[in-house]
């Protein structure tokens, strides 16, 4: 799909249930990676090359506890340049990614946005008229805050303060929906999200996420170290968790 003078395919991966956004440039045919998924790592680079792009870059919106980054990967395969969140200070980072200062793709501009509070540095993406929100706003919902140096309030902030200041007409899209969805917008958002949205203070907001009750994440004690090597499968993973780690079946809208 072609939106203005970007090239713009969204992909998803079943294990996790996770988004991967494809943008390129139609004048140079550079191409980027948003959120990319190891399972997944062929696929998606075949879409970029079915596109006829070259993949220059890929960004990781915050340290992933689900799922393992295909960074590395894509980067020995592919060439391309691993953006991560400035603030984690990873060694293997290529481009520190940090707020006000924008990220170039030929001729596709990416703004990070700090909004911390699913992870404290987690980043959301502005790409012309719409947002990569990452795990901090999902559609009717949001990320878990109680691993990770996750923090309610600065989540709160995050999305009341920031992400629905953007024009109501942004699209949204996060890195996660366990329910079919794909795509919503900021005034849905700001208008019916059951955790974030309407009059929602941030004492209720704060009770709401303190009492979830989830389950401990079953990949995040291995998720969390190999995303700190941008992308490493522990050689010790357990049988019932190789799923995440193994290649998927190629499809090309995932």
């Amino acid at each position: 799909m072609k939106t203005g003078g970007m090239i713009f395919q969204q992909l998803f991966e079943p294990v996790s249930s996770t988004f991967t956004y494809l943008l390129g440039c139609q004048e140079t045919g550079e191409a980027v990676l948003v959120d990319p998924v190891m399972p997944a790592w062929q696929r998606d680079l075949k879409a970029v090359n079915t596109l006829g792009l070259r993949l220059v870059m890929t960004i990781d919106t915050h340290i992933h506890a689900d799922h393992i980054t295909a960074a590395s990967v894509l980067k020995r395969e592919a060439g391309s340049r691993i953006a991560i969140p400035e603030p984690d200070a990873l060694p293997c980072t290529d481009v520190p990614m940090r707020e006000g200062v924008p990220l170039q793709v030929g001729g596709v501009r990416i703004d990070p946005m700090h909004t911390p509070g699913h992870t404290d540095n987690h980043f959301a993406l502005v790409a012309g008229d719409r947002v990569f929100t990452g795990d901090a706003l999902l559609i009717d919902g949001c990320g878990r805050t109680d691993f990770q140096s996750g923090d309610a309030r600065a989540l709160y902030d995050s999305v009341r303060g920031k992400l629905f200041s953007l024009p109501g007409e942004t699209l949204v899209y996060p890195a996660h929906d366990y329910n079919g969805r794909r795509v919503s917008s900021i005034a849905q958002e700001k208008q019916r999200n059951p955790r974030l949205g309407g009059d929602r203070t941030v004492e209720e907001f704060v009770e709401l996420m303190d009492n979830l009750g989830l389950p401990y994440p079953k990949f995040i004690d291995y998720a969390v170290p190999g995303n700190r090597r941008c992308g490493e499968c522990p050689p010790d993973l357990p049988a019932h968790l190789r799923e995440y780690c193994e290649e998927m079946a190629q499809s090309p809208q995932g």
